[in-house]
């Protein structure tokens, strides 16, 4: 590839990315915004309670998303065709499996889940509300993340995207009807959320009508080695996700000590915008990732190179624009969620939001270097990466620093956490990327 042709290439990717993964990021968004207007700080309570639930489930599903698709990448740049199925079918059993847990922990204990999320007689019955339908909708959120993967590694970036504009922009508009129209209040948040999946599968069915698709889901047995390199690539894709629930439960519990339940309203406005910013980063490393496990398919050293160079380069960009954005509107954009005037919530969000959104630098480094590291089947620092950032380091941070500065030390914890995963990052790249001594005078090295 030249590089003009492997810019274009990664822009498409890139882009075609970002706006679906803002896209499946606005499900909570929105929600956030629907429920803030009409259930008020109790209702952004409930709902942030409840979220590091949709944080595991779905982790769940790009962990075999992207798991699945990566390897899917490696095969075609292999030309290990007679694989594809297997891979596919492999990847859909074991979701099958873990929608199965997700359910019955719906049906059987979600009462006993919300009380260990901290909820208290206030906002009991509406966490609970939410937290069940959601995980009963687990097999939509799971199956949705894992075609969106294998759709666009199979060469359909532009379809997956519609997908998941199209399931977000459906949420959107059924969270107003259900909770407006229809005063339907927190289950009707949770509802239009739990439908939006179900749209977007039916838009990526349109590759399978085309007949544009190399993978078919067809009988196999399980194949434990394939389950385990799945699970190896993807994992990082999990802690991601998963950590932002954890993370959500740890900081609520502390901000719930230090500003009762208007501190985690207030929190839940953070947490949830920043779900968008990751999205961001995410889109702009899944964007990278097909391009870069195709080249490592055909051992094209230079080409993975070129497409990291350009992923750090816009996250970059990207990073700045956030930053001078939130820092510059932060009153307004904390007013947003905060439709009852509540000046203790106006106050906390706007603070928050300045400091947390410091970290935005280190996070979109992180999640692509992450993702680097698995395009290229290398999934040690990958796991080592995402476990530091997600619970080796942050977790104890949170209460150090909360116990040093209060509820600005809950909001350093999460830039300071991944500064110093940064600098763990840029080690393992050294370490594990580049080429050996020998052959260093051959080529200029940078990821920059």
């Amino acid at each position: 590839m030249k590089n003009q042709t492997c810019l274009r290439e990664f822009a498409g990717y890139c882009i075609l990315n970002i706006l679906g993964m803002i896209g499946l990021s606005c499900y909570i968004l929105t929600d956030t915004f629907f429920i803030s207007k009409g259930l008020g700080a109790n209702g952004l309570t409930a709902l942030n309670l409840a979220i590091p639930v949709y944080s595991i489930i779905h982790g769940s599903g790009l962990m075999l998303g992207i798991g699945g698709a990566t390897k899917y990448s490696i095969l075609k740049g292999q030309k290990s065709s007679k694989d594809f199925s297997r891979l596919f079918s492999n990847t859909i059993y074991f979701a099958a499996l873990l929608t199965t847990v997700f359910m019955l922990i719906g049906i059987l204990v979600s009462e006993e889940v919300t009380t260990l999320l901290g909820a208290d007689t206030e906002v009991f019955t509406m966490t609970n509300t939410y937290l069940k339908v959601i995980l009963l909708f687990a097999p939509a959120f799971m199956m949705n993340d894992i075609l969106i993967c294998f759709v666009r590694n199979d060469g359909n970036p532009k379809l997956s995207m519609f997908a998941m504009l199209g399931g977000s922009f459906s949420n959107i508009v059924l969270d107003y009807i259900f909770i407006f129209p229809l005063q339907m209040g927190i289950l009707g948040a949770v509802l239009a959320t739990g439908f939006a999946p179900l749209i977007s599968m039916l838009i990526l069915s349109r590759h399978w009508l085309k007949k544009k698709n190399n993978f078919h889901l067809k009988k196999s047995k399980l194949h434990f080695a394939t389950l385990l390199t799945i699970l190896s690539l993807g994992f990082p894709s999990l802690i991601t996700e998963t950590s932002s629930g954890i993370v959500m439960i740890v900081f609520n519990t502390i901000i719930l000590k230090l500003q009762g339940n208007v501190g985690v309203a207030a929190y839940g406005v953070i947490a949830n915008l920043s779900l968008v910013v990751i999205a961001i980063y995410t889109g702009i490393a899944q964007g990278m990732q097909p391009l870069i496990s195709r080249a490592y398919g055909h051992n094209a050293t230079a080409n993975i190179k070129q497409v990291l160079r350009y992923a750090i380069t816009t996250m970059l960009a990207v990073s700045w624009v956030i930053y001078l954005t939130v820092f510059l509107l932060a009153n307004p954009i904390a007013g947003l969620f905060n439709s009852q005037n509540n000046m203790k919530l106006q106050e906390i969000s706007t603070s928050g939001l300045k400091i947390y959104f410091t970290s935005v630098s280190f996070v979109g480094f992180n999640i692509v270097i992450s993702m680097f590291f698995t395009s290229i089947d290398k999934a040690l620092p990958s796991h080592l990466i995402s476990l530091l950032r997600g619970l080796i380091i942050i977790v104890p941070m949170a209460f150090l620093l909360s116990t040093l500065a209060g509820i600005i030390g809950v909001w350093l914890a999460f830039p300071v956490t991944e500064g110093l995963v940064t600098v763990l990052g840029l080690i393992l790249y050294g370490k594990f990327a580049l080429p050996k001594a020998s052959t260093l005078s051959q080529e200029k090295i940078s990821i920059i």
